[in-house]
């Protein structure tokens, strides 16, 4: 079978082995795949993201970085067959999604980082069946391929410690910062600020329901806290407590994940503020602690999202609660997946690109 694959830092369209479901597993045809950032970063530096993640106590199931890999973690398929002794609970020609993780007898796989099973960028796939979903709602494929993308948006707002009337500014309307906005919304938060230099992705955050959308190159988003009624210093915060006020806690979504980023956000939130990092900067980075501790500011890194999360944002996509019909700006074979790489560097050209096998 076809399949686009990582080999010394270029992607080759190439003939792969065929795919055999083995026990709890099921065959299934790819129909559309996202390209993630991760992806665009694994291409030319996939060697020190392990690196980083080994670091970071992430399990080693003998993934070779250098070695033969296929991408593709963001998918929607067509179940073809099923491994033996499997109970068939979704019969051949149901549409679903799954998290990107497969149990195996080599041990868990995860796909897109693998060396054993080919990700999405692949004509076919194996998953476990216990963990895949089936497309509810007549959802368009090209919709639930978003699903992955856009759950980790919704992991990172659980993380965060919204209250009732907190104010949100996002950072980044990448992909990232979008997932992040749809989620936002969908559990009824705001105002939400979007913040982004790019005039498409701007938009977009105004489509995915932003309240506010500033051009930094125009605006410095934070001038717009005291106008939220949060006051941005410790000595007005206090101020308005004496006074018998009360305001929400300020919650930043750092989703550039640019070295120097961080450490601006902590210059310029509000005292009190909580930044969930949701961008993953993968280079070494500095910041004043000091600064840190002497306004309060809440650090949480987050990653990836929960199977449930993973559930629900499925159902959010199927019952119209997100929408991301306008997000698609793209969809190419296996054989233009190198040029789309290509083209998603330009934040003007696209905003998401789907791979169709």
């Amino acid at each position: 079978m076809k399949a686009v694959v990582r080999r010394n830092k270029q992607l080759v369209c190439d003939e792969v082995p065929e795919v055999i479901p083995e026990p709890g597993q099921v065959l299934v045809r790819t129909l559309a795949c996202g390209i993630c950032g991760s992806d665009l970063h694994a291409l030319h530096h996939m060697e020190h993201m392990i690196d980083l993640s080994r670091r970071a106590g992430a399990p080693d199931n003998g993934f070779d970085p250098r070695a033969d890999t296929v991408f593709g973690h963001e998918f929607c398929a067509e179940i073809l067959d099923h491994g033996p002794g499997s109970p068939k609970t979704l019969k051949a020609g149901t549409r679903v999604v799954s998290v990107p993780a497969v149990m195996a007898s080599t041990g868990v796989e995860l796909l897109g980082f693998s060396n054993r099973l080919p990700g999405g960028f692949s004509e076919r796939m194996v998953l476990s069946e216990a963990m895949v979903l089936e497309v509810p709602n007549g959802l368009p494929t090209e919709h639930a391929a978003m699903t992955e993308p856009f759950a980790v948006g919704l992991h990172a707002v659980a993380k965060a410690r919204l209250e009732t009337k907190s104010a949100s500014l996002v950072v980044g309307c990448g992909p990232v910062g979008l997932a992040v906005i749809a989620a936002l919304k969908a559990k009824g938060h705001g105002p939400v600020i979007a913040a982004d230099f790019s005039p498409r992705r701007r938009a977009a955050a105004e489509r995915l329901g932003a309240d506010i959308v500033i051009d930094p190159a125009i605006e410095d988003p934070h001038d717009r806290w005291e106008a939220l009624g949060v006051p941005k210093t410790r000595a007005a915060q206090s101020m308005v407590q004496m006074m018998g006020g009360s305001f929400a806690r300020p919650v930043v979504f750092e989703c550039v994940g640019a070295p120097g980023v961080l450490q601006a956000l902590i210059e310029a939130a509000p005292a009190g503020a909580q930044i969930v990092v949701a961008g993953v900067c993968m280079e070494t980075d500095r910041i004043e602690p000091s600064i840190a501790i002497t306004k309060e500011i809440e650090l949480t890194f987050v990653l990836g999202y929960t199977p449930e999360e993973f559930a629900t944002t499925l159902r959010h996509l199927a019952e119209g609660v997100i929408d991301v019909s306008h997000l698609v700006t793209g969809q190419v074979g296996l054989e233009g997946v190198a040029g789309a790489f290509a083209a998603l560097a330009d934040p003007e050209a696209h905003v998401k690109i789907l791979v169709t096998p």
